[in-house]
């Protein structure tokens, strides 16, 4: 299977600090992820006074200040971005940032940002998927919140914006932090790819790493993760994010799981080659057998090793003459057998 593209979602988890944010960084090219991506925006733009916040921000951040003003203190200034892109290029690492409002999809643009990740609360804003369609970069859109018809809606707005359907991928997402399983309905994932012909991957909320793992059985091309360097750091994402070393072991199992899925080809592996004549079984003399005597049913057994006549073979070889004296155990050797028999693939014993 082609590679899966591992995003270690920073998102707002630095809490607004360049140095918090290069640490994280540091972090998620340790975890062997591909990407790592913040999320670009302007406070006043994206969010109205009157907004109030999510129920989970109002857990994790208490109910105090609005929406606005928490957002503010997340915000990373432009010369922040620029330092981070500088410094993801220097850990060989791909920098990705989700735009939240019109001008942040242009400072990104003029950043030279290749691949564009449209978060969920943008899939039904029409100026700005017309916005990222006319750019034509590679797309990442999440569909958190949004049922299949909106999700189409979104994708042909994208395409007739100028992006190439091959060059987008649609994550399949729930946005409740963390993200109950039993609404986590990963074969939705399944069904937008044959609705819609395009690739898929999944952006995970949930607490722990099994439903990316599953995912990625299930044909996801891109994972998504939530990290932080401290779940017990304020902000309202931090308690729902995996720290650096959960991290490091889904890289792996995604990894891993790579190479387990394979081609689909059923065949024996190089691995398990040698197995053959241990597991296996023969067919061998269940008593001494003098020569001349015709195989039987009584006097052949079938035992390990595999390193002989093949027990498939039984009734063929009932019935033939003992071209030898055989001992107990001994296998049977030197028979001949039919000519399909001799052009099969146990022949050679």
């Amino acid at each position: 299977m082609p590679k899966v593209f591992i995003i270690a979602e920073a998102g707002i988890n630095h809490n607004g600090s360049l140095k918090t944010a290069k640490k994280m960084v540091d972090a998620a090219a340790a975890s062997g992820a591909d990407a790592i991506k913040f999320q670009t925006f302007n406070a006043e733009s994206l969010v109205s006074k009157f907004a109030p916040k999510a129920g989970y921000q109002k857990r994790t951040t208490g109910n105090r200040e609005g929406q606005l003003e928490m957002i503010r203190r997340l915000e990373l200034s432009q010369d922040a971005h620029k330092e981070l892109m500088r410094y993801c290029r220097k850990k060989k690492i791909i920098f990705l940032s989700s735009p939240f409002d019109l001008e942040s999809i242009d400072f990104l643009a003029r950043l030279g940002l290749k691949t564009f990740k449209i978060p969920s609360g943008e899939i039904t804003n029409l100026p700005y998927l017309r916005l990222i369609g006319s750019l034509h970069k590679k797309i990442i859109m999440s569909t958190g919140m949004s049922t299949l018809a909106e999700v189409k809606e979104a994708l042909k707005i994208l395409v007739n914006s100028g992006t190439d359907k091959k060059d987008i991928t649609i994550l399949h997402c729930n946005t409740e932090y963390p993200t109950p399983f039993k609404d986590v309905n990963l074969l939705a994932m399944v069904t937008m790819k044959n609705a819609l012909g395009v690739t898929v991957g999944y952006s995970d909320h949930t607490l722990g790493i099994e439903a990316a793992i599953a995912a990625v059985v299930l044909g996801a091309t891109v994972i998504e993760k939530h990290f932080t360097l401290n779940k017990d750091a304020p902000g309202p994402d931090q308690a729902a994010s995996l720290e650096p070393q959960e991290l490091a072991v889904l890289v792996k199992a995604i990894r891993n799981i790579e190479k387990a899925i394979g081609n689909g080809v059923k065949h024996v592996s190089l691995s398990e080659r040698k197995n053959i004549a241990v597991a296996r079984k023969s067919i061998l003399a269940a008593t001494p057998i003098t020569k001349g005597e015709r195989f039987s049913i009584r006097n052949l057994c079938v035992k390990r090793p595999g390193t002989g006549i093949s027990p498939m073979y039984l009734d063929v070889i009932i019935g033939l003459k003992a071209n030898k004296n055989y001992a107990e155990n001994e296998l049977i050797r030197g028979v001949t057998l039919s000519s399909s028999y001799q052009t099969g693939k146990y022949a050679k014993h």
